[in-house]
């Protein structure tokens, strides 16, 4: 009797190249298994609190040309999005019969990689009998590259830190200690930055080791059927559900607050839907700015992407063929697709409204498919300095608001989203930076009332504790612009953020005293459909749950 592993390596190469469902699964598991494996290898062995408890990182597995095959389960979505593009761009500068067994190559370009500095791209060529089969990757956000960190008044990128073009960082399995040298030379947190780009490596070699398991185990050369098979599958998956779409043009204009109170920022977006294509144009949007509120067309492209995979095809894996019925466009020169040298590093503080604005247009279009406005983006605070015994300290910390309700369901409380960076607990902030926190609660009444209710915030209080210095940058959002309600729901409630008791709106860095005292309120999501049709049972768990009337 045929063992089902042999039925499966028949099945591989079977009927033209293409891999029956079963066995398809079974080897797609496997893939994902081998992606998972090596992004837990670059959790557990980090250093820095942005990536062992924020999560901020990715690994992905691509093939030779650079596409995405297969992603870890927890995933940034813009690395996903932007890692294929990073790949694509280090196969120009070094072809793939140039790579050796042992490159890994690295960059933070923010134009061909995630969109600004902090966020570091490596991918290591993985080979089989001597060639080239795929390639491992992996996206990072360090703690510190050196610059203004997250300052608002930054101007152009050279004041936001280290650039680090199209390198090797290991060439046949040898480190460069040049390039590691200057690296350390340029950060504050030298340990921790070096200790998550080895990470990073280690993360690479594992995924190498697990793929070559697979591999041997049902006597494959290469992935290349595998990933055509799975991208085909992908691309079939999300022509289908576009067909479902009305053809036809839907516009929206969604406004940010910008640094200036007098000037919001325009995100004007069409969808344009032609049977099996979507074309997303963000033309009429406002022009890029003196200030780090900048996006590249990656970062715009990756969350514009994601916002239509989340409605029309949420339980189908993100790879090239999910992606390639989706045009992105942005003016060059607009905030969404800055121009070099255009300070970049709060791209997500305006990227992230990219989602937003999609949601809103194609809400135009499928009305009872689209949730409520969230209230993003995600607050993130810099903090760098020296503690009293003279040891630096940096690193980045986040806080979300509320979820928008969903068709069906309520927002989720405190939901990071578009992004999907974890919560950091208090008591880890605590021990690494000088920060205590009096308070971190959930906002009842920010959320918007409707028939589903929208996602609260919260309320954080910390106080700044004693050090010799203290630089903490944060970026205030949704101080006028609410989080929309959609179908009739209301909208979520507006940022506020204080400081020593007055309002402040984040537009310049603080020099932070001991004692000093912020108090952040963050937005609750906008609700769906009107607060009339609400089941009473839910009115009745919000009253004994959350003290509303």
């Amino acid at each position: 009797m045929e063992t089902a592993m042999n039925i499966i390596k028949q099945n591989i190469f079977a009927n033209d190249g293409k891999i029956d469902p079963i066995t398809l699964e079974v080897l797609w598991t496997r893939l994902i298994s081998a992606v998972d494996e090596a992004a837990l290898t670059l959790h557990r062995t980090s250093f820095s609190t942005v990536v062992r408890e924020s999560h901020d990182y990715t690994c992905m597995l691509l093939d030779t040309n650079g596409r995405a095959v297969a992603q870890a389960s927890r995933s940034i979505p813009s690395f996903i999005g932007t890692l294929p593009m990073t790949v694509k761009a280090f196969l120009q500068k070094h072809p793939a019969d140039t790579l050796s067994d042992g490159d890994v190559l690295i960059c933070n370009d923010p134009w061909i990689g995630t969109g600004h500095l902090p966020d570091l791209t490596l991918a290591a060529p993985l080979f089989r009998k001597g060639k080239i089969i795929g390639f491992a990757g992996a996206i990072a956000h360090m703690s510190d590259i050196g610059g203004r960190r997250r300052s608002p008044d930054n101007r152009e990128i050279y004041e936001e830190g280290l650039q680090i073009p199209i390198l090797k960082i290991y060439e046949s399995g040898n480190i460069n200690s040049t390039l590691v040298d200057i690296i350390c030379r340029n950060v504050r947190v030298p340990d921790e930055v070096l200790g998550d780009i080895h990470a990073m490596v280690g993360s690479c070699e594992r995924m190498r080791h697990s793929l070559d398991e697979m591999l041997e185990e049902y006597d494959i050369d290469n992935i290349s059927i595998l990933a055509q098979n799975v991208i085909d599958r992908a691309n079939s998956a999300m022509i289908r559900a576009i067909n479902k779409i009305p053809n036809g043009s839907y516009t929206t204009d969604t406004w940010v607050d910008s640094l200036d109170a007098d000037k919001p920022l325009l995100l004007r977006c069409r969808v344009d839907i032609h049977d099996d294509k979507i074309i997303v144009d963000f033309d009429g949007s406002s022009a890029q700015n003196d200030s780090p509120l900048n996006a590249v067309i990656g970062y715009t492209t990756a969350y514009t992407s994601y916002a239509i995979k989340c409605v029309l095809l949420p339980d189908v894996p993100n790879n090239e063929g999910v992606l390639s019925p989706i045009e992105v466009r942005a003016p060059y020169g607009s905030c969404l697709n800055v121009k070099y040298p255009a300070a970049v590093e709060a791209r997500a503080t305006i990227g992230h409204y990219s989602t937003s604005a999609v949601l809103n247009s194609l809400s135009l279009a499928l009305p009872d498919k689209v949730p409520a406005e969230s209230g993003i983006p995600l607050h993130g605070f810099t903090i760098n300095g020296r503690l009293n015994d003279d040891k630096p300290f940096s690193g980045i910390f986040f806080f979300n608001g509320g979820q928008g309700a969903r068709p069906g369901q309520d927002g989720i409380s405190t939901l990071s989203f578009p992004t999907n960076v974890s919560n950091t607990p208090v008591e880890i902030l605590e021990r690494n930076f000088p920060l205590l926190f009096w308070e971190k609660t959930l906002l009842p009444r920010s959320a918007g009332e409707g028939k589903f209710r929208g996602g609260f915030g919260q309320r954080v209080v910390m106080e700044v504790t004693e050090a010799q210095r203290v630089s903490l940058s944060l970026l205030s959002q949704r101080l006028r612009f609410p989080p929309l309600g959609r179908q009739g729901g209301e909208n979520g409630s507006c940022e506020k953020i204080e400081l020593n008791g007055t309002a402040v709106q984040g537009g310049a860095p603080f020099e932070a005293q001991c004692g000093d005292v912020f108090v952040l309120e963050l937005p609750g999501g906008g609700g769906f459909g009107s607060k009339a049709e609400r089941d009473e049972a839910l009115v009745k768990w919000d009253q004994d749950n959350y003290s509303l009337d």
